[in-house]
């Protein structure tokens, strides 16, 4: 069961890109946002009823708002450059949300970073300048090209920030219910807006485009108690390469549904920035543990 919910998750997360994509041909980046949030919280207030036959939500806490604050630049952000991007675009979120983590831990936590962190930190970093350069020429990315990359980034800026606050307030907070606060405060934030900057329906109402508003939101809201539970049960290097294999899924459904190029810096940089997330998830056996297995297996 935990392996299903991994490849679940896993799958969950890799159609974001082409759900987007199919959303953005009806509504514009502002109603794609709400909409994921807003579904999200119908979904998770449905599970959590089912579970708990109760609510808990909670507003009042710092890190409630840190974590809804980022998480709505995250989705905003990620859905206007996949609206003038690539539908595999938010590929480039997850490592660089991976290097900013890897920061955090060394500068906030204080916790020591290891060589084998670091080596791991500059493989995400070089993989998402590979990607973000695609073979562009310099005159040209100069001039406006490296727009949805910038966008990417600080997408992935804010989703680390969001990490950071679960890390913050599931100290006093189950996961269930810090999702739902959370993810409450970011419907809110991303709707103040939308009077305003939302442009409404600006394109044909369709089925799929319907359909892609409601998945999003329940990717949102149910995609973290799969990953959550797949993880209990999972090998960690099982965990390190399936989840990451994430922006693979990715760049095929958007080769299948839209047709998207995929260049050779594509794949190369996505290679590189996998390996690199994938180094940092494994954990290296110590010397004690090589040397008595070294002793007992000649």
């Amino acid at each position: 069961m935990g392996y299903f919910l991994l490849l679940l998750a896993t799958l969950a997360w890799s159609f974001v890109g082409v759900l987007v994509k199919t959303a953005s041909t009806m509504v514009d980046s502002s109603i794609i946002s709400f909409a994921r949030f807003f579904f999200g919280v119908i979904c998770l207030i449905i599970f959590l009823y089912v579970r708990d036959g109760k609510l808990q939500i909670r507003v009042g806490l710092k890190w409630i708002w840190i974590g809804a604050i980022a998480k709505a630049v995250n989705y905003m952000l990620e859905n206007i450059a996949l609206k003038i991007g690539y539908s595999y675009g938010n590929i480039l979120v997850q490592p660089v949300q991976t290097v900013v983590l890897l920061f955090a831990a060394g500068l906030l936590f204080k916790e020591k970073i290891s060589i084998k962190g670091w080596i791991s930190a500059a493989f995400c970093v070089a993989g998402v300048i590979v990607v973000g350069w695609n073979g562009t020429p310099l005159d040209e990315l100069m001039s406006g090209g490296g727009l949805t990359t910038l966008l990417f980034t600080l997408a992935g800026i804010g989703a680390a920030v969001h990490v950071l606050s679960q890390r913050m307030l599931l100290k006093t907070m189950d996961n269930g219910n810090m999702n739902l606060s959370v993810f409450m405060m970011s419907t809110l934030i991303v709707a103040v807006p939308m009077p305003i900057q939302s442009h409404g329906v600006i394109g044909p109402i369709t089925v799929w485009a319907c359909g892609a508003l409601v998945l999003l939101g329940v990717i949102t809201g149910l995609s973290f108690f799969w990953f959550a539970e797949a993880i209990k049960k999972v090998p960690f290097a099982v965990v390190a390469i399936v989840g990451n294999s994430t922006v693979l899924f990715a760049i095929l459904w958007s080769y299948l549904f839209f047709n998207d190029p995929i260049t050779i810096y594509i794949i190369i940089g996505t290679l590189i920035f996998v390996a690199g997330i994938i180094l940092m998830n494994f954990k290296m056996p110590h010397a004690r543990v090589r040397k008595s297995s070294t002793l007992n297996h000649p």
